[in-house]
């Protein structure tokens, strides 16, 4: 019949990623073409910096992806070029029947998509968080419907934990990393080494710590300690990070204990001055073996190895605060649907085809990073790549940083480089970031 003639005829997808290799995806691609053989699935590869332009362009002009990759905080940005996921969608499956003659038929099929409630009890609490909204499912104008859907899969998730170098620490006696902030900030004051004659002269820092501009990811990782410290960051979609939690009765707002601690590394006066602004990037002073400590994510793991295979590494938990219960923030994609797309049933089904134990432990081991979904994540605990990232995923959560999230970072870290350089008081400068964070709310 015409509408099973035309579903079965070739079909192509693309897809757009971030920095993932394509070669993760090979698998779960060609998995799919031998269920759905007229289907074609093409990857491109993207890289950070070039990739939101390029998307953007692409989909103003009609030239965009039909799957491509957002991050889980830019959802809320890309909710008007993105689509959510049916509650089913029909494509056509192809049989072969006969015995001795043997035939191709097609028939068309309605194939469930994950719901709502599978997807949350299938991946970790907070990428259903992130991954299910509230959307406008109406196709007439006119009338408003709006649901609770899926808006994209993701296929793999990373928290932030502590690099070391064994070497430093076994020169500064230190036989094992640490697991609480005090025992940081000991045996960052152990590796360090200053100038005799000029003790704000660093000649080793202990980490890339202290400061916004130079300190890879030092949003998240002030985002950690605050959270760690009891700080909420919104409360019913408002910015709460600056006030006291309700029912708390706190001398200070948690907001304030973390930004002193986190800025007295970079601080001449204190004993645990460990870094400034003449430092290169804390990935890189790592790299390079002049930094003893990194704080970075699994998917910086294989550019560490294999820019500086020297190195004696180690990889333990984020250190935390004694007596609390452990926290990290989570970082990971969403694969999602354009808007724009005329091919919107294969490109769903390929996700929802992707969100299957199979192909999430398929992609995660191949990107080395811990899979979002729970059966997955709970095999991946005891992996000597992935074992301390995936120990943290279920303690690690998001939060929503506006409508644009590089605001966001470009805030947090001017506000961190004012206090660090005294350049402003605490209650300033963080005046400041909230002033610049909430018009984007």
């Amino acid at each position: 019949d015409p509408e099973t003639k035309a579903a079965s005829a070739p079909t192509s997808i693309t897809m757009w990623g971030v920095n993932d290799d394509g070669a993760a995806y090979s698998g779960a691609i060609q998995a799919y073409a031998r269920q759905y053989p007229n289907v074609a699935i093409s990857y491109r590869r993207l890289r950070l910096e070039e990739y939101e332009s390029e998307l953007l362009n692409a989909l103003a002009e009609d030239r965009g992806p039909d799957i491509l990759m957002i991050h889980h905080d830019w959802a809320n940005k890309y909710l008007t070029k993105i689509q959510a996921m049916p509650t089913s969608v029909r494509v056509a499956e192809r049989s072969i029947t006969g015995t001795v003659k043997k035939e191709v038929t097609w028939q068309m099929t309605d194939v469930p998509m994950i719901s709502n409630g599978e997807f949350r009890n299938t991946f970790v609490e907070t990428v259903g968080q992130d991954a299910i909204r509230f959307v406008n499912v109406s196709e007439n104008g006119m009338y408003p419907d709006v649901r609770e859907r899926v808006i994209g899969v993701p296929t793999s998730i990373d928290t932030l934990a502590l690099f070391y170098n064994r070497s430093i620490l076994n020169l500064a006696g230190i036989p094992l990393p640490p697991d609480t902030w005090d025992d940081f900030r000991n045996d960052v004051i152990k590796v360090t080494r200053r100038d005799v004659r000029d003790p704000k002269k660093l000649l080793q820092p202990g980490v890339g710590f202290g400061l916004g501009s130079n300190v890879e990811r030092s949003t998240d990782i002030l985002t950690a300690l605050m959270i760690q410290n009891g700080a909420q960051m919104e409360v019913d979609g408002q910015l709460a990070f600056h006030l006291t939690p309700a029912n708390e009765a706190l001398p200070e707002p948690p907001v304030y204990g973390a930004l002193r601690f986190y800025t007295e590394f970079a601080d001449p006066d204190r004993d645990v001055y460990t870094w400034n602004a003449d430092q290169p990037n804390s990935l890189e002073a790592f790299i390079q073996g002049k930094a003893a400590f990194f704080l970075g994510y699994a998917y910086q793991q294989d550019l560490i190895r294999a820019r500086a295979p020297q190195i004696n590494m180690g990889v333990s938990k984020l250190p935390q605060i004694p007596g609390r219960p452990p926290k990290n923030v989570a970082n990971y994609w969403l694969w999602s649907v354009s808007r724009k797309t005329k091919n919107a049933d294969h490109a769903w089904n390929f996700l929802n085809f992707l969100a299957q134990p199979e192909q999430q432990k398929s992609i995660s081991t191949a990107l080395r990073r811990p899979s979002p979904r729970r059966d997955v994540l709970a095999e991946q605990l005891r992996d000597d790549a992935i074992g301390v990232f995936a120990s943290q995923v279920l303690t690690s959560s998001t939060w929503y940083r506006g409508r644009d999230p590089r605001a966001m970072e470009a805030a947090f870290m001017t506000m961190i480089d004012a206090i660090a350089t005294k350049k402003a008081t605490m209650e300033d400068a963080l005046r400041f970031a909230l002033q610049q964070i909430g018009s984007t709310y």
